[in-house]
């Protein structure tokens, strides 16, 4: 399916495709799903419901529960959760009997499948719980695309034996998203954000100064209060009200009950400026205790915009999402290295949108400024360069992953070293793509495209998962040695 020219690469026998019966359920507001002008239907929808007799809401629940039980853990509560959306509406709630608020909660519902589209984009970390037979488990995080080209994180499983077989382990039964709470925020942050909107000024001084460098949703709603009732006095105090409220909403907590397996769990699109979708995750373990011990930078896309955002956890059940900020985390493709080098925290860029660059940041979230560290010169790079994932540490060097896109946007795969100590120093490069697209890998939802979000290192052996065009999953390994060694030489 895909083509390799510099070094031996052993294609294993796995296939992920997407599964359309993944799927969640979702609120659902009748006439808010159509295009163009409109109001919500949701009034006429509640009368229909509550004229119907207390025998056809048995009836209709009934059917509705046996076409519907096996497909969702904890169905009848999901019910109760979106009737709760619609309370509001009712003129008493508290007076429905529970078979017609189930009903309601039904009819104010609908199945999201996350893969409906496609699964590609996949990048790969150690599992946090390791076997003592001598594999590797790992976990696998991937883009998942359904309707309306919306993107959600999920995530597979699977083991490494001590020969080099990689195997995938069979999803559980049911995809669930997350319960909600509470993130923090980071005052540099959102001077950063403001600043980028034009709004960094007065304003935003007289919320966020007394404000402690870290503080939760209260404090800034309390200083959103004082602003508001002194908007008198201010210009565009409403529109720094405005700003503040939705990156207040931009840092969260999604955390999953501990029965759930790994795979069951989706990081569904929450804040306003991911509401469209969370973009190509690029997952690292964080090996030096500077962070969290699994962070994750991914685009979040509002619809128009594009922006990073960081992703932590310690455990893939409970996971913070903050946005970050500067210069060299806007657009596509920040990537983390695994440890911090002299104090400091290091990524990998793409600014500039075509050349791959080195930034440095104090707080994994602020990051100010890049070094180009390649430019495009070979001809399958002529369009515009990236990286394919955080770096990978050897003795020789930083190994890193990259994409580059040529003639007919055709996404091909390469490799970089750099230096250890001065990550902004390239010791060598690839003069050809470790992979390309070959005639029977062309087609998919996105063609021409091969494309990964990181590697896992096994001793020698490259764990390679990537997408074949943004439809799909392939995994190959490779010597990481034979890799450096095709490389020329700086």
């Amino acid at each position: 399916m895909s083509g390799h020219t510099s070094v031996d690469l052993r294609l294993t026998d796995i296939a992920l495709v997407n599964d359309p019966s993944r799927v969640v359920l979702r609120f659902f507001v009748p006439g808010r799903e159509d295009v163009g002008p409109g109001d919500s239907r949701a009034g006429s929808v509640i009368d229909r419901v509550l004229a119907l007799d207390e025998s056809e809401v048995a009836a209709e629940l009934a059917d509705v529960m046996a076409r519907f039980d096996h497909r969702h853990r904890h169905l009848l509560a999901s019910f109760e959760l979106h009737a709760a959306g619609i309370d509001q509406r009712l003129d008493d709630a508290s007076a429905l009997s529970t078979a017609r608020r189930r009903l309601l909660g039904a009819v104010f519902s609908h199945e999201y499948a996350i893969e409906g589209a496609a699964l590609c984009n996949p990048s790969i970390v150690a599992h946090p719980q390791q076997p003592t037979d001598g594999t590797t488990s790992f976990v696998l995080s991937t883009r998942c695309i359904g309707e309306g080209h919306r993107s959600s994180i999920g995530f597979r499983t699977g083991s490494v034996s001590a020969d080099g077989d990689v195997q995938l382990d069979r999803p559980g039964g049911f995809a669930q998203i997350g319960t909600l709470g509470s993130g923090t925020h980071h005052k540099a942050v959102l001077h950063r954000k403001l600043a980028e909107l034009h709004d960094d000024h007065e304003n935003a001084a007289f919320v966020l100064d007394p404000l402690p460098d870290r503080f939760g949703d209260v404090q800034l709603s309390e200083r959103l209060t004082v602003l508001t009732n002194d908007a008198a006095t201010r210009r565009h105090a409403t529109e720094t009200v405005a700003h503040l409220q939705v990156l207040g909403c931009s840092s969260y907590i999604a955390t999953f009950p501990a029965d759930t397996d790994l795979a069951e769990r989706v990081l569904w699109p929450t804040s306003p400026i991911e509401l469209h979708g969370m973009e190509d995750a690029r997952f690292v373990e964080i090996v030096d205790g500077s962070a969290p011990r699994y962070c994750a930078t991914y685009t979040a896309f509002d619809g128009t915009n594009i922006g990073q955002n960081l992703l932590t956890t310690e455990d893939f059940r409970s996971f913070e999402v903050t946005p970050m900020a500067g210069i060299a985390a806007r657009g596509k493709g920040l990537a983390l290295f695994p440890r911090q080098i002299g104090g400091r925290f290091v990524a990998l860029s793409r600014a500039d949108r075509e050349t791959n660059s080195v930034a440095w940041s104090d707080d994994l979230l602020c990051w100010d400024s890049s070094t180009v560290i390649q430019t495009s010169e070979q001809p399958w790079e002529l369009v515009q360069l990236g990286n394919c994932g955080s770096p990978i540490e050897t003795e020789e060097g930083w190994l890193v992953l990259t994409h580059g896109v040529g003639a007919v946007r055709t996404y091909s795969i390469g490799a970089l070293l750099l230096d250890l100590d001065d990550p902004s120093r390239v010791i060598a490069a690839g003069s050809q793509p470790i992979l390309r697209p070959m005639p029977d890998g062309r087609d998919g939802y996105v063609p021409n495209v091969v494309y990964t979000c990181g590697a896992l290192a096994i001793g020698d052996r490259l764990v390679l998962p990537y997408g074949i065009g943004d439809q799909r999953i392939a995994v190959a390994t490779l010597s990481i040695r034979d890799l450096i060694g095709s490389m020329n030489r700086r």
